[in-house]
C-alpha cells in the first residue's frame, strides 16, 4: 500500500500518512512511508524506508558533480533537515536581509521551488552564534499541515502551514531571553492530536503541547529555567510512550497526552542540543557545556543511571540499534558503546567538528562534519569498518535525509563572507 502511494501527490495521501502517525505513537516498529519531521519517522536518526522501489540503498559515493539527481539553490540559510511527504520537501530557512523567516517547499523529482512562504517578519532579527541560524528547527508535517518553530521578537514562536503554503495559525510559546545568545535549535514533534515544542532560556522555560488543527493549548509543563537547546523526543521505553529531554543537568521524561512529569534523572551537561535517544531498556543523552558527559538511565522509571562517558555530543544526537551506541563527538571522534554496561568497544579518529548528527541506513551509518565531509562507515561492534569518505562544498550543518534510495543535503558554499545554501539529492 506504501508503495503505491508514493507517488502520488500529498493531499492524497493525508489519511495514510496520519494513519501512520496514530500506529507509530503506538507502536515505533511499524515502517511509516515518509521523513515527517526531526531524525525521521521514527524520531531516532533510523532511516526506516531507505531503499528504493528495486530495492537498492543510497549511494556510498557521492559529490558534487557524482551521483547528482538534481541541486536547487535557496534563499536566506537554515539548519533544519529536509522533511518529505509525498512528492514535497519542506524546509525552514531565514532571510537575514529582509529579516524574514520562511517555510518553502522543494518538488521531489525536480528539485524546483514550488513556493516560498514567509511566516514571521521582524524589525530586528535577535543576535546568535555566527555558526547558528534564525532557522535551524526541521519543519513537522502531519501530511496535511506543517509546523515550524522560530525565535524573533525576543520569543519562540511556531506557525502552522497547510502544504500549499497557506498560513493556518501562529502562536508565541514563550519568551525567550538566554543569557547568552547562542540562538534557537530545537524541532517541533507530533503526537496524536498535537504538535508539542519547547522553549528554554534562563528567564522561562516550558514544554507546550497545542492542537494541531487550531492551536489551542492542551497542556504546559514548566521546566528548570536554564537555557537549553534540545528538541523533544517521542520514545517508546520502559514499556510505554515516554516524551524525553535533556537539559539543566537533568534527563526528564513526561507523559505526552498530559506533560505529566514521570521521572527525571541527573545526566549529560546544563547545556545540551542534541536528542534523547532510547532503547526498550534505557535512555541517554549527551551535552555540552560546560561539562562534557554521555549519560545512560535505566528506562524502568527509576531514573537510575546506569553508566557515563566523559565525552560530548552537544549539538549533535547520539544512535542507537541493536544493543550498541554509535557517537560522533564534537572533534569527530567516532564510538561505539554497549548500551547495557557501556563498555568501548571501538574508537576511531574521523574529523571535527561536527554539527549533524549520524543517520543508519540499512547497516550503514553515514555521519557528516562542518567541513562538508560525511563519513560512511558499518554499523558493527566489533571494528570500525568504513566504507567512504564524501566531501560537499564548504560545510554541511544540517543532519541529510535519507529516503527511498535517495540523499537530501543542505549543503554551504562561500564566497568570501557571503555563505550560500543549495539543496542535493543524491541517487
Amino acid at each position: 500500500m506504501i508503495r503505491e502511494l508514493e507517488s502520488r501527490p500529498v493531499v492524497r495521501r493525508v489519511a495514510v500518512v496520519v494513519f501512520f502517525f496514530a500506529v507509530l505513537a503506538n507502536d515505533p516498529s511499524v515502517v511509516a512511508a515518509d521523513w515527517p519531521q526531526w531524525r525521521g519517522p521514527l524520531g531516532n536518526g533510523i532511516a526506516v524506508n531507505a531503499k528504493s522501489a528495486e530495492g537498492k540503498l543510497p549511494p556510498l559515493e557521492f559529490g558534487l558533480e557524482k551521483n547528482v539527481a538534481w541541486k536547487t539553490k535557496f534563499p536566506g540559510r537554515g539548519h533544519g533537515s529536509p522533511t518529505i511527504v509525498g512528492d514535497r520537501i519542506f524546509l525552514a530557512t531565514a532571510d537575514e536581509e529582509k529579516m524574514t523567516q520562511s517555510v518553502l517547499a522543494v518538488d521531489r523529482n525536480s528539485g524546483k521551488i514550488v513556493w516560498n512562504q514567509p511566516v514571521f517578519v521582524s524589525s530586528e532579527l535577535p543576535k546568535i552564534h555566527n555558526k547558528n541560524t534564525h532557522a535551524s528547527s526541521t519543519v513537522a508535517c502531519d501530511g496535511e499541515r506543517l509546523f515550524a518553530t522560530f525565535y524573533s521578537q525576543k520569543q519562540i514562536r511556531i506557525c502552522c502551514l497547510s502544504v500549499e503554503g497557506k498560513k493556518v495559525w501562529a502562536k508565541d510559546l514563550s519568551s525567550f531571553k538566554p543569557k547568552y545568545p547562542f540562538g534557537y535549535a530545537a524541532s517541533p514533534l507530533i503526537f496524536e492530536n498535537a504538535v508539542i515544542a519547547t522553549a528554554e532560556s534562563d528567564n522561562e522555560n516550558a514544554l507546550v503541547s497545542l492542537d494541531r488543527k487550531t492551536g489551542k493549548e492542551i497542556w504546559r509543563t514548566q521546566r528548570p529555567k536554564n537555557s537549553s537547546y534540545s528538541s523533544p523526543a517521542l520514545l517508546r521505553v520502559g514499556g510505554r510512550m515516554q516524551l524525553c529531554i535533556s537539559g539543566g543537568r537533568e534527563i526528564c521524561a513526561y507523559d505526552p497526552a498530559t506533560g505529566k512529569q514521570l521521572w527525571k534523572a541527573p545526566g549529560a551537561a546544563k547545556h545540551t542540543a542534541g536528542t534523547v535517544v532510547g532503547d526498550e531498556d534505557y535512555v541517554l543523552a549527551s551535552g555540552g557545556y560546560p561539562q562534557s558527559e554521555t549519560t545512560c538511565i535505566r528506562a524502568d522509571g527509576s531514573g537510575k543511571v546506569v553508566w557515563t562517558k566523559k565525552q560530548k555530543c552537544y549539538e549533535q544526537s547520539l544512535l542507537v540499534t541493536g544493543g550498541y551506541v554509535y557517537a560522533v563527538t564534537d572533534g569527530g571522534v567516532a564510538y561505539c558503546w554497549d548500551v547495557s554496561n557501556g563498555e568501548e568497544k571501538w574508537k576511531k579518529r574521523l574529523a571535527g567538528p561536527v554539527s549533524a548528527s549520524p543517520v543508519l541506513v540499512g547497516d550503514r551509518i553515514y555521519a557528516a562534519n562542518e567541513k562538508g565531509e560525511i563519513f560512511v562507515f558499518r554499523a558493527r561492534p566489533d571494528k570500525y569498518e568504513v566504507l567512504a569518505q564524501n566531501q560537499l562544498g564548504d560545510d554541511v550543518f544540517p543532519t541529510p535525509t535519507f529516503l527511498d534510495g535517495q540523499i537530501f543535503a543542505r549543503v554551504g558554499f562561500r564566497k568570501g563572507e557571503v555563505r550560500e545554501e543549495m539543496l542535493f539529492c543524491f541517487e
